[in-house]
């Protein structure tokens, strides 16, 4: 999302992600990634249940689409980052308006299953 940050914010959009671990954890995290967008710490996952984000399994890594993913990740010069008290906890992608609407939500299915920037970039078009 950082080498796309311009992009959301050319069109009216924030960025903001967040983290399972503590604050030290979010702050290796940002260094590491270099992300200057609020990263804000859910350490109780409270977010990622009332958005009824899933939980994978060590047999999420022998998926295909698991796979697939992080061959992506690998030739795109990303690597795994340390892993944070919850490392079977999936992600998602949101975009949210003002007065409560959700315009646009991804729930990860497995590792790696990421909403694309071109894909939240498009539905920023829509709403």
């Amino acid at each position: 999302m950082r080498e796309h940050q311009q992009a959301f914010l050319n069109k009216g959009a924030s960025l903001a992600a967040i983290s399972l671990g503590d604050r030290n954890y979010a702050r290796i995290f940002q260094e590491e990634t270099g992300i200057d967008f609020p990263l804000l710490i859910d350490e109780q996952r409270q977010a990622y249940k009332l958005a009824n984000l899933g939980v994978a399994n060590v047999l999420h890594l022998l998926r295909s689409d698991n796979f697939k993913s992080r061959n992506r990740a690998r030739a795109a010069g990303h690597r795994q980052h340390k892993f944070g008290l919850n490392p079977f906890q999936l992600g998602g992608s949101f975009i949210f308006g003002p007065g409560n609407i959700d315009h646009f939500a991804h729930l990860s299915k497995t590792f790696g299953d990421n909403a694309t920037p071109v894909t939240l970039l498009a539905a920023l078009e829509r709403k």
